[in-house]
């Protein structure tokens, strides 16, 4: 089994000899591992990771872009002197490229982050807003980035009309049968469309800002300390592309501020947190102030009713069409999803007047 990791080690000229290899089971996409190297003068640990082709259909124009948002903001964060011990850094071969070919697999490499933990939930503010200030941070490094040097690698990704447009045709279709049974759901649905499809339009206009964004902005990729549990750094970059920052916002608010899990059946459990929307919008907010333009400022809070319809639209529409995208573990899992997120979705638009005033606070005085 070394043999591989020793062949990948030389094609990303890594010099010396691989002592260790142990899997990292945290993620479910990819196979990755822990590899230790030694030489006459170090150890030196990396991070191995043999990418999913089935899901990720064009991994090379995956790791162009991760190779070039990961060098830029090495660059910049070494000319201000600051140290790179807790940032991605993705290792190149010899022609310049961010990953490796093999007959029958395709290989990245990334340097180890020591003393790292992950957390799968979040259940306090304190973490919270610690993972904002992450997320921030990485807005604000690549706020002066060109995102249209970037590949759009899944196409209308966050297009939420698009979204809207695909569940509506499936409904006429009824391919299933099971339309009849969602009428009230659809109708719900409907009811949140020209609220849900704003960002849609004001990006049309040309009056938001295309940016650099993570696109899967749950706690669970971001690294935090083992010592002292606070936020290093963001991981998981196979969805970095151009988008608006208000989707990145509110994808995190949609996962951490709903009192209940995404597929609650109760959904009288299911609102917005707003002590927990506070916490990460405290981090995130005060990170990009400075570079938020204010019609940014004025939807940030916007993304997050527009991520959770977007949500429960694509579950809904799973549902209808027999359940093909998301995996589920029983009967109905996606209409009991689309329940719950089109419930946080009405939670959000009725508290929408005081989530904008947090934003706004937040901002006022990250400026001040």
């Amino acid at each position: 089994m070394n043999e591989i990791f020793v062949t990948i080690a030389k094609l990303f000229q890594i010099p010396g000899t691989v002592v260790k290899v142990e899997p990292i089971t945290n993620g479910h996409i990819n196979e990755t591992y822990h590899v230790v190297v030694e030489n006459a003068n170090d150890t030196s640990e990396f991070v191995f990771q043999k990418v999913n082709t089935f899901v990720f259909k064009e991994p090379v124009i995956m790791m162009e872009n991760i190779g070039r948002i990961t060098k830029y903001i090495a660059e910049k964060m070494e000319a201000k002197g600051i140290s790179l011990d807790h940032v991605m850094q993705f290792m190149q071969t010899e022609n310049g490229n961010y990953y490796v070919e093999l007959e029958d697999s395709f290989w990245r490499i990334s340097r180890y982050v020591p003393n790292t933990i992950t957390h799968n939930a979040c259940d306090n503010a304190r973490l919270l807003e610690s993972a904002g200030h992450a997320f921030g941070q990485f807005q604000t490094l690549l706020a002066d980035f060109d995102a249209t040097l970037l590949h759009e690698t899944i196409p209308d990704f966050h297009n939420t009309a698009k979204r809207y447009a695909t569940l509506l045709s499936h409904v006429e279709e009824d391919p299933c049968g099971r339309v009849a049974s969602v009428q009230a759901d659809i109708d719900a649905l409907k009811e949140l469309q020209p609220v849900a499809t704003r960002l849609c339009t004001l990006l049309d206009e040309g009056k938001l800002p295309l940016r650099v964004t993570h696109n899967d902005t749950k706690i669970n990729n971001v690294l935090f300390d083992a010592t002292t549990d606070t936020a290093k750094t963001v991981i998981d970059l196979d969805t970095v592309m151009p988008g608006l920052v208000a989707h990145d916002f509110g994808d995190a608010i949609r996962f951490a501020a709903n009192y209940a899990k995404e597929d609650e059946k109760d959904l009288t459990k299911v609102g917005l947190n707003l002590e927990y929307f506070r916490a990460f919008a405290q981090g995130f907010i005060s990170e990009i102030a400075a570079t938020m333009t204010p019609i940014e400022a004025e939807t940030m809070a916007l993304g997050a009713l527009v991520m959770t319809t977007e949500v429960a639209v694509r579950f809904l529409d799973d549902y209808i069409v027999g359940d093909q995208y998301f995996k589920i573990s029983y009967p109905d899992q996606n209409l009991v999803r689309a329940r719950c997120q089109t419930k946080l979705a009405q939670e959000m638009l009725a508290h929408m007047d005081e989530m904008n005033a947090v934003i706004a606070e937040i901002s006022a005085k990250a400026k001040a």
